[in-house]
């Protein structure tokens, strides 16, 4: 789909919100005329005015409401339905992209225009059903769905699904993935369209699948698994809306980059209940970017780091005090080594956790104390346990004692007394060898400055869940209908239930108790990982979406193992994708060969489009490579009118990112070889292959996942062409 055609549409759609906004201003303009009115009915001065006056105000006050509330993202959605379908809704003066069919377009309220025509369908409502429910083997009528993605009154972007090949008419326009379904779907010849039906039913079976336990997507590049994960999130939240709205829906990815792709073309569902992170951002307060070298991430990946972890979040803090003396009515109370260290294991006995029984810790050495007072003090001198402990416990010396002795250790904290090479060597003694205790000790040792790594992020939960959770205070409810003291809204019951309903999924920042968790790409999921998505979701359904093919992780057992661990014993539906149609043939010969080479059992997808075009392999000396890049990358933003990614080693991103500043922005990105991952673009430029096969014991999967991201065109440009060979 060429740009003019994508602006166009865009243009299209831009007319037709710039209209519902601005009947919205109308509305809000007669509702606010209705405000002022019922206040005016009041000069009358009698009982039943001031009911009049009440009820009009509060309607007319209501309606304002949310009509502002809805402003942003007010439509999100348009159907493109065939004749069978159509109902006499259509959106007023749009003509139907379909011959006899019906436009409806959703958003998040429903709107008509002054001859009470439907402007914009509530998402809410019956009519809207098939935005979220239609899938190609059930259209319910729809022929093309289209995702609206708008800022304020501006659209930014459309994406389509063409669901009826056959009934749409020659020349109507398919923006985003569904134009390459469309091309398949008109190429001469009943294999094709054997292969489209193909992929709509391998597709809807997995966004169909049952709600309860877990759906396991496998395929390959460009089988369609991310949309496929984020229709399956969209169905499940219209299909039990009361369940997936309430828990709410988290989706995981595996980068920032990623989880910015995938926010562009989710469906904007009309609430707030699906969440998008990335592997470094599931811990509150903590955004992490960096990523450590393979063989660094796989030790900080693998299940020997929790019994390490566990002694941290158990051992004395550095600069602990290790005795406690206090004069008291003449008498020297002393606390030893050993006795401080007996009433650590006491407190943290049963696996209780740090910070959580930290109240406990003052009083235990209280007891201790004031056993010793009684020991040396005469009858008539003892006070009291009460009395004592309250004499005591308001000491300076001993409040200093206890900050220090006991202090609240945030999780980050910990995972930096990590970086002193003795104290790890006693917790990793037998766990880890001598040269990973070391790595391990110098990449802590810049945490505190430069912040965690991805790989860092599950530590930290790791931590937080062994530490306990820091005390908060919290914030009481506040009643939303409260005017004055004594004085409340008068409300209907619809008004209640909304009100309950908003409570309901109001969620803290830190939340834990998800309904449906999505993982996409997998595969790449360390076990440390593993043990901290679950922790969001331990009563959750997932859908877990990956390519065993494009793995990373260089113990696959072991994270299969995490993975079972996380998933339980929840009932299980595999779904595989067969068909890559997103690759030509030809891009993903090249790729199929760099891995079938490494590993020539591995199952792949089949690509079935021909785009007449081969990748170009060029070699350059070392010298030439900067201007052999900025090249290639200025004719390929000529020769193909989308996006074009730039994938190079982890290691030299941002160099190659700064040869190519400022060469087209807004269509090229330049991305560390892990950051491809879930990626496409319309051309790619893969600069030194070699160096992303040779990063690691997963290298040559990395690199495959680097040759199969292009729709269109494929370069690579190396110094040395051995991983051709």
């Amino acid at each position: 789909m060429s740009d003019a055609v994508r602006d166009a549409e865009i243009s299209a759609e831009q007319r037709y919100l710039s209209r519902v906004y601005a009947r919205l201003e109308q509305l809000r303009h007669s509702a606010a005329e209705a405000e002022r009115a019922g206040y005016g009915i009041a000069a009358v001065g009698t009982f039943g005015a001031y009911v009049e006056r009440d009820a009009m105000v509060f309607h007319a006050a209501k309606r304002r409401r949310a009509l502002d509330a809805e402003h942003e993202g007010l439509v999100f959605g348009r159907l493109d339905l065939g004749p069978e379908a159509s109902t006499g809704i259509d959106a007023s003066n749009v003509e139907p992209a379909v011959p006899g069919g019906e436009v409806r377009y959703i958003g998040r309220l429903g709107l008509r225009d002054e001859r009470y025509e439907t402007l914009v369908v509530d998402w809410r409502a019956p009519a809207a059903a098939p935005f979220y429910r239609a899938t190609p083997t059930d259209r319910m009528g729809v022929v093309r769905r289209r995702t609206i993605r708008s800022s304020d009154e501006r659209v930014l972007d459309i994406s389509d699904d063409l669901l009826d090949p056959d009934s749409s008419p020659l020349g109507m326009p398919i923006v985003g993935d569904g134009a390459l379904l469309a091309t398949l779907a008109r190429a001469t010849g009943r294999g094709m369209r054997d292969i489209v039906a193909t992929i709509q039913r391998e597709q809807d079976e997995a966004i169909r699948s049952p709600a309860s336990g877990v759906t396991v997507v496998h395929g390959g590049p460009g089988t369609g698994k991310t949309a496929v994960a984020l229709h399956r999130a969209a169905y499940l939240l219209y299909a039990d809306r009361n369940r997936f709205e309430s828990g709410g829906v988290l989706v995981v990815g595996p980068s920032e980059v990623f989880v910015s792709y995938v926010s562009r073309v989710l469906p904007s569902l009309g609430e707030d209940a699906v969440t998008l992170r990335s592997l470094g951002q599931l811990v509150v307060g903590q955004h992490a970017t960096r990523n450590d070298p393979s063989d660094l991430a796989a030790i900080k990946g693998s299940l020997r780091m929790p019994k390490i972890l566990r002694q941290a979040a158990r051992d004395a803090a550095p600069n602990t005090p290790h005795r406690l003396r206090l004069l008291y009515r003449g008498q020297l109370l002393a606390l030893d080594r050993s006795a401080l260290e007996a009433a650590r294991k006491t407190l943290l006995s049963s696996g209780a956790k740090r910070n959580a029984v930290r109240p406990k810790a003052a009083g235990l050495l209280l007891d201790a104390l004031w056993r010793q007072s009684v020991e040396l003090l005469p009858g008539t001198r003892r006070q009291q346990r009460e009395d004592f402990a309250s004499d005591i416990a308001e000491r300076r010396e001993f409040v200093g004692f206890m900050h220090q002795w006991w202090p609240l250790v945030r999780p980050i904290e910990a995972l930096g007394w990590l970086s002193d090479p003795r104290r790890l060597e006693r917790y990793a003694a037998g766990i880890l060898s001598p040269a990973e205790i070391r790595a391990l000790a110098k990449s802590f040792a810049t945490i505190e400055t430069a912040g965690p790594t991805v790989a860092d992020i599950a530590l930290l939960d790791e931590l937080g869940e062994l530490l306990g959770e820091r005390p908060k205070r919290r914030k009481p409810k506040r009643d939303p209908f409260h005017v004055a003291d004594g004085v409340r809204e008068v409300t209907t019951y619809a008004d209640r239930i909304a009100a309950a309903r908003a409570v309901a999924v109001e969620r803290p920042e830190d939340y834990r108790d998800y309904a449906h968790i999505v993982v996409d790409e997998a595969q790449d999921v360390s076990p440390m990982q593993w043990r901290m998505v679950s922790r969001r979701g331990p009563h959750a359904s997932w859908t877990v979406v990956g390519d065993p093919a494009q793995s990373a992780w260089p113990d696959a057992a072991e994270a299969t193992r995490a993975m079972n661990s996380a998933l339980g014993s929840r009932r299980r539906y595999d779904h595989a994708l067969t068909t890559n149609y997103r690759n030509s043939a030809e891009i993903f010969e090249l790729a199929a060969r760099v891995i079938r080479r490494a590993e020539p059992t591995i199952a792949l997808p089949t690509a079935v489009r021909s785009g007449g075009i081969p990748p170009s392999c060029r070699q350059v000396e070392p010298g030439a490579l900067r201007q052999a890049a900025i090249e290639a990358a200025a004719g390929l933003l000529d020769e193909v009118e989308g996006t074009v990614g730039v994938i190079v080693a982890m290691a030299e991103a941002d160099r190659v990112a700064a040869w190519l500043d400022g060469l087209a922005p807004d269509r090229l990105q330049v991305v560390g070889s892990l950051h491809a991952k879930g990626m496409e673009y319309d051309g790619v430029i893969v600069i030194e292959p070699n160096h992303i096969r040779d990063e690691g014991p997963s290298g040559v999967r990395t690199l495959y996942v680097a040759l199969s991201r292009a729709t269109q065109r494929l370069i690579t440009i190396g110094t040395d062409e051995s991983w051709l060979s």
